[in-house]
Parts: structure tokens; C-alpha cells; sequence
């Protein structure tokens, strides 16, 4: 008669091991102040360009449009989902899956933040931005620049003529949006 034999692994290390490294683990979403998000067209970073946007500022007449504080809340959902599954994995003693799953939810917070950039937040633009962009990018004043400076003398309202010639609050160049990253470190930093 054959006897059957019964292996059980224990996996106890493997699982500590993996939940202490996710516990130590933050994704953090944002602008680096340095490296290759820096930008070359002026004295600010994009970090510094991103605060101001966020927050505004008074004393320089830029209006907040905050994008970052709410593209981050917007991806809260589908971030989560990746939180949690960075939980099971690491429950499962899977550490490698559930930096996975930490990094998709930074990719996807990220995205979120581009896409609120992308939403065109108010206030509008003002016809002085609009003239100034060309000269901040060293470059000729685009077209769709020229048909709402032309709509605007007409009397067309600001936004109004912004939403007809798909104007961007903030993307000039497009450095601000692409600098928007996101990181996962170790808490401790």
C-alpha cells in the first residue's frame, strides 16, 4: 500500500519580507525640481512653473488653476485599485509584482494630473498672455494665437475664443505636462 505524503512549504519569510518592503514603499506624483524634467527656456524650474500654477500668485497677477492637488484626487480610484493589488501580492510574497502594481499606480496618477493639464482650466487666458506666449517660446506666434487675438478685438469673450481655437491654459511648449512624473521610493527618504 502506498502512503501518500503531504509537503507544505512555509512561505512565512518570503511574505514578511514582501510586506515590509511595500510598507516602506511611497509613490509620490509630481515635478521633479531637478534632472530631466529641468526646463532650458528660462530662470524657473518646472517645479517652480508648477507651484505657481497650482497655487497662483497675486502679487505677479497669475491666477491659480490648480491641476496637480486634483488630477491626483481624480485618479484616486484607479490608483487604489494598483494599491491593492500591490497588497495582495505582497501578501502573496510576491515583492517584484507588487512594485509592479506600486509603479502602475504612480503611471496612472500621473496621467490623471496630464489630463487635467489638458482640460483647459480656468480663468481664461488674457489677451497679454496670448501675445507674450510667442516670445516665451522664441518661435513665431501660432496661428490658432492669432485667431483669438483676432476674435477678442471682435468682442468675442476670452474664453470663448480660447475654446474655439483650442488654446490651453497651461501648455505653451508642453514642458509643464511633461515633466509631470511620478516616483516610488522608500519612505524613509
Amino acid at each position: 500500500m502506498a502512503k501518500s505524503v503531504t509537503v507544505v512549504m512555509d512561505n512565512t519569510g518570503k511574505v514578511f519580507k514582501s510586506i515590509a518592503n511595500l510598507v516602506g514603499k511611497q509613490v509620490l506624483v509630481g515635478i521633479p525640481d531637478s534632472g530631466q524634467n529641468s526646463r532650458d527656456d528660462g530662470p524657473i524650474n518646472n517645479a517652480t512653473v508648477g507651484y505657481l500654477m497650482e497655487f497662483g500668485s497675486p502679487a505677479n497677477n497669475v491666477p491659480a488653476r490648480p491641476f496637480l492637488i486634483p488630477g491626483v484626487k481624480k485618479s484616486q480610484a484607479a490608483s487604489l485599485r494598483q494599491l491593492r493589488q500591490a497588497a495582495d501580492e505582497a501578501l502573496e510574497g510576491n515583492a517584484s509584482a507588487s512594485d509592479q502594481a506600486l509603479n502602475r499606480a504612480g503611471i496612472v496618477a500621473a496621467n490623471e494630473v496630464k489630463h487635467v493639464i489638458n482640460s483647459n482650466i480656468p480663468p481664461p487666458l488674457k489677451p497679454g498672455t496670448i501675445r507674450s506666449r510667442a516670445r516665451s517660446r522664441g518661435a513665431k506666434r501660432r496661428e490658432s494665437e492669432q485667431v483669438y487675438l483676432d476674435l477678442v478685438r471682435k468682442g468675442v469673450d476670452a474664453g470663448a475664443a480660447q475654446s474655439e481655437t483650442g488654446i490651453v491654459s497651461l501648455v505653451n511648449t508642453g514642458q509643464l505636462r511633461n515633466s509631470i512624473t511620478y516616483v516610488v521610493r522608500d519612505a524613509k527618504k
